[in-house]
């Protein structure tokens, strides 16, 4: 785990088969925010989800797109997943992306225990965005993570994102929230972290 309370690494997790989603662009925002409040950050936008082969348990390749995913989850404060909606829920390319964390289910800190995770739904139309928010926050809980209290749900029917920015300032809004919590609730978790190990030591 990276302990590094000055300057937390946060990965993004999200996108679409489409160049220049909404979603990837509003994991972008998001992550740009954590980026400007101190962090660290690596993104795994659609094209590199798109490369990910299906994923198997125990058959992941040393060198492969889903190692390199899984140690930066592995070395991340934080996460940041956005997924599209999908018939209710979230998309078959980011759900196999998350799948790749099985491989962590026998380390030190198993799956994403304890670290903060922002999520954003990104649908044409509120009942999607509802429905595909609340199975990530069922994943991340699943998989031992925080939700943070902000959940991005972003309408994108009006075609609110252009070029890497957002339309829409109440979506802007919720996506620069997304990224500030993830970030302060990393470094109040490395904090206290390192305040632990110095008494275990003192």
């Amino acid at each position: 785990m990276n302990t590094n309370a000055t300057q937390p690494f946060i990965v993004g997790i999200g996108g679409t088969a489409a160049q220049g989603s909404s979603t990837e662009q509003a994991l972008s925002l998001a992550l740009a925010t954590a980026e400007a409040a101190g962090a660290r950050t690596q993104l795994f936008g659609g094209e590199e989800l798109l490369a990910l082969p299906h994923y198997v348990p125990g058959k992941v390749a040393h060198g492969s797109n889903g190692q390199a995913l899984i140690d930066a989850v592995r070395n991340a404060n934080g996460l940041i997943i956005a997924s599209p909606g999908y018939h209710g829920t979230i998309s078959g390319l980011v759900k196999n992306a998350i799948d790749y964390l099985e491989e962590t289910a026998k380390d030190e800190r198993v799956y994403l225990d304890g670290l903060p995770v922002g999520l954003i739904a990104t649908a044409y139309g509120w009942q999607a965005t509802g429905g595909t928010l609340g199975a990530l926050r069922s994943i991340v809980h699943a998989l031992r993570g925080w939700p943070t209290p902000m959940g991005a749900a972003i309408n994108t029917s009006g075609g609110i994102f252009f070029e890497g920015a957002c339309q829409n300032e109440a979506a802007a809004n919720q996506l620069r929230l997304v990224g500030l919590q993830v970030v302060e609730f990393a470094t109040s978790s490395a904090h206290y972290a390192l305040q632990s190990m110095s008494t275990k030591n003192a």
